[in-house]
């Protein structure tokens, strides 16, 4: 953790005649687009990967049906399906799963009083006077909801429900363009209701910002635009 903490004092003290005492908070945001950036060939490789596999649809369906009442035999023929056309059913998870490590890292090191025995000067930095080592319930009792603390988080909860609502009329538009040529519902009781619920994960973000320290939140709340902005350009 202290290399990590090392970083982000250099990126803050690089950035500090630009952003002055918001330089350790854009030294943040610019670690994550960095972490993104590096993420990026994996989730074009993602991108390239769903489409091969909406193109398998007709192929799937096919296999469905022919093996609809041996679900032994269809799995099997679905997975070499897959491995025949190099699809990877896990390739999506990749990107989410690589940017855990500096959301842990970054949590960790503003919860931390210390780092390496010595007091974790990282805490004194601030973002327009919100430490960002405070939570939202610290904003609420310095100043309230519109004190300063608590209109710098209440930015950040605009920003995510905005991707929010972003994010969730474009999963109900795939879904509804996909749910036609899949006919999934139908064949897996419950597969309907999950669908359902599936748009509506992007809000828990929300509740995400809430709870972790402000440093952590401005890397959820970065990570989570560019993801927005991602899947927009690479699934238009």
């Amino acid at each position: 953790m202290s290399v990590f903490a090392t970083l982000v004092e250099q990126v803050a003290d690089l950035l500090q005649p630009l952003f002055h005492a918001s330089a350790a908070a854009a030294a943040i945001v610019l670690i994550t687009a960095l972490v993104r950036l590096l993420v990026h060939p994996l989730s074009r490789a993602s991108a390239r990967g769903q489409r091969t596999r909406a193109a398998l649809r007709p192929r799937v369906a096919a296999l469905r049906e022919k093996h609809g009442r041996d679900p032994e035999k269809y799995q099997k023929a679905l997975l070499e399906l897959h491995a025949r056309e190099k699809v990877s059913p896990l390739a999506g998870c990749l990107p989410g799963l690589l940017q855990i490590p500096a959301f842990v890292l970054l949590y960790h090191l503003f919860s931390s009083t210390t780092i390496g025995g010595d007091p974790n000067g990282l805490l004194d930095h601030r973002l327009f006077g919100a430490p960002l080592g405070h939570r939202y319930a610290d904003a609420l009792g310095d100043g309230g909801v519109f004190g300063a603390q608590g209109l710098v988080h209440l930015a950040l909860f605009v920003v995510v429900a905005a991707v929010a609502t972003f994010n969730y009329r474009r999963t109900k538009r795939t879904a509804a363009a996909a749910l036609p040529e899949a006919g999934a519902e139908q064949q897996i009781p419950g597969l309907g209701a999950v669908s359902a619920f599936m748009p509506f994960l992007s809000y828990f973000t929300l509740v995400t910002v809430a709870l972790v320290p402000l440093a952590a939140a401005l890397y959820v709340v970065t990570s989570t635009t560019w993801s927005a902005v991602e899947r927009a350009v690479l699934y238009p």
